[in-house]
């Protein structure tokens, strides 16, 4: 592995602090007394006492005897005022000189004990008494910093960066954790209106021998004890039906789903859904039912029910309109599409400029022409109903129009949020459905749905009149925390492989040189290290400009003067 001059400095002090004994990675518990939070919000409460808090150091401006640092936990950030004649015990001030000036650096782990006070210009601030090292960090943060007219420098913003090292990312950009806090408080919100209503939350097989329950392209995988394919699951919907089947009257599950697709801003290989099944309803109650969830989630997520999407002020407020989708591809397309077969449907398809192939059957024609010319005008939540019986296999025939089925799509900002039925639990129509998908595969569409026998068989034990619906969490923490991305909100996207770059800084004669020099005496006055260096006016100026370009020095201006001092 090769290391960067700064990872191989983090290396040497880490040794030097196991030379003056210090353990940098100690076993012990560290008892902390309060959290940052918790500090600033009963200042009052906290003032003059004594607290133990841990957490990581942000910054520090060494100011000869006594010294500011940031501290930064879970809950936020604190300044910490650090005197040398308080947290060293011996006369050299071994703990202040050597190990708070010169071994520790931003990113390291602490403890502190200490005083609340506020300083002379009113800021919270700790006066530490005691410092305990938990954990030495031996890669260098990202140095992000924000200046007095709140302009941010040197951001962490490189989107894969981000991606890839989500840790850091969480480290140094604050408002990433809020995302995750939040998409917390939505999943909560979800659960506590279910489970007030007494729906039991399940978990279902995520290995499944038959990838039913949507019509997606599965990952395959061989299990080797059984000999036997196995798929990740598409959908969960089909193993939750039959715990309908068995005596449930309500059941939910988050789950983790998988389709080997393409991959987008608003697609993840791997994602989270949430299925819900109720027995003796239908797909008009899981209306009524989804407005008044979504209503809670905006406001227990917000505060509120209009929300902020892209562009555009989204309200949750129920009720939302509901607009049949042949009607919707009337009115956003000029042609009704009712009763088309195949043929006419790819002559509508063309003449308004949507794509066709062979494999497409009526189902995904009319899919494809509701996708491309009708869902971005669906701006507020709208339920997008009563779908042709080829769109929708698992769902029960319409009770007024035999070619119709009763589902629903909830549209919002242009996206789809949520897709429910009325279930279908005639075994007998079911069976014929899937005969129906097994056409489409024989045609080439490898999205089109196997034929599950034991679900066929749980069907013919007797499935209640059930209602069900799947939510898709990813994107609906999308839309409550404003995010235009789905890698904004998953702690940790499906990424390609990662092409690692060299780590190592070159440096030049006379940088290795200062920085040499820099490396035997952090923090060093300006004057003392161009004077050792020995370089002229002009290679000075360069080369001091070059380390600091580099992240390897940093100048302080300080009352005592100009000094420099190792990069972070």
């Amino acid at each position: 592995m090769q290391l960067s001059p700064l990872e191989i400095i983090r290396r040497e002090s880490l040794q030097k602090l196991r030379e003056l004994g210090i353990n940098p990675y100690p076993a012990e518990e560290f008892k902390t007394t309060a959290t940052i939070k918790e500090i600033l919000e009963n200042f009052e409460t906290f003032e003059g006492k004594e607290v133990v808090l841990a957490g990581r150091m942000m910054s520090r401006r060494i100011m000869g005897k006594a010294s500011f640092a940031e501290l930064k936990d879970a809950s936020g950030r604190m300044q910490l005022y650090i005197n040398r004649d308080e947290i060293s015990s011996d006369d050299e001030g071994t703990m202040y000189n050597t190990v708070f000036k010169k071994l520790l650096d931003m990113g390291d782990i602490i403890g502190i004990k200490g005083e609340v006070f506020k300083t002379k210009v009113g800021e919270e601030s700790i006066h530490v008494k005691e410092l305990t090292i938990l954990s030495k960090s031996l890669r260098p943060l990202p140095v992000v910093k924000t200046d007095a007219d709140g302009k941010v420098h040197d951001a962490f913003s490189d989107a894969e960066l981000r991606y890839r090292q989500r840790y850091v990312d969480l480290i140094v950009n604050d408002h990433v954790k809020e995302t995750f806090i939040k998409r917390t408080k939505i999943t909560n919100s979800i659960r506590d209106f279910f489970n007030k209503r007494d729906y039991l939350e399940v978990e279902t097989p995520i290995l499944q021998p038959i990838p039913g329950g949507a019509a997606a392209r599965p990952f395959k995988t061989h299990h080797n004890a059984l000999d036997m394919p196995l798929y990740l699951r598409i959908a969960n919907e089909l193993y939750l039906k039959r715990l309908i089947v068995g005596g449930f009257d309500a059941v939910y599950e988050f789950s983790k789903d998988f389709r080997n697709e393409g991959m987008d801003r608003t697609h993840n290989p791997e994602f989270t859904v949430m299925e819900l099944y109720v027995a003796y309803k239908d797909y008009h109650w899981m209306m009524n039912m989804t407005e008044e969830l979504l209503e809670k989630v905006a406001i227990d997520s917000n505060g509120t029910t209009e929300v902020q999407i892209g562009e555009n002020i989204v309200s949750f407020k129920a009720p939302y309109p509901r607009v049949p989708i042949l009607e919707a591809i009337k009115i956003h397309t000029g042609f009704d599409v009712s009763g088309m077969d195949e043929n006419a449907l790819k002559e509508v398809c063309k003449k308004v400029g949507v794509a066709v192939d062979e494999t497409m059957g009526v189902g995904k024609l009319i899919d494809e022409l509701f996708g491309s010319t009708c869902e971005h005008h669906y701006i507020q939540p709208t339920f997008i109903t009563d779908y042709p019986k080829e769109m929708s296999p698992l769902t029960k025939e319409h009770r007024s129009n035999p070619a119709l089925t009763e589902r629903f799509e909830l549209m919002v900002n242009g996206k789809e949020l949520a897709n429910a039925y009325s279930e279908l639990n005639d075994p007998i129509e079911q069976r014929e459905r899937f005969e129906e998908q097994l056409k489409l595969t024989e045609k080439g569409d490898d999205e089109a749905m196997f034929i599950d026998q034991d679900f066929l068989r749980a069907l013919e034990y007797g499935m209640p009149p059930t209602s069900g619906i799947g939510i898709g969490i990813d994107r609906l923490v999308m839309f409550m925390t404003n995010n235009s991305s789905i890698q904004e909100v998953l702690f940790f996207p499906q990424m390609r492989p990662e092409v690692r770059a060299a780590q190592a800084i070159i440096l030049n004669e006379d940088e290795k040189s200062v920085f040499n020099i820099l490396k035997a005496n952090s923090p060093i006055l300006l004057n003392d290290l161009k004077t050792q260096s020995g370089l002229s006016n002009k290679k000075w100026d360069k080369t001091i400009k070059d380390l600091t370009k580099k992240n390897l020095a940093k100048i302080n201006n300080t009352d005592e003067g100009l000094f420099v001092e190792l990069g972070k």
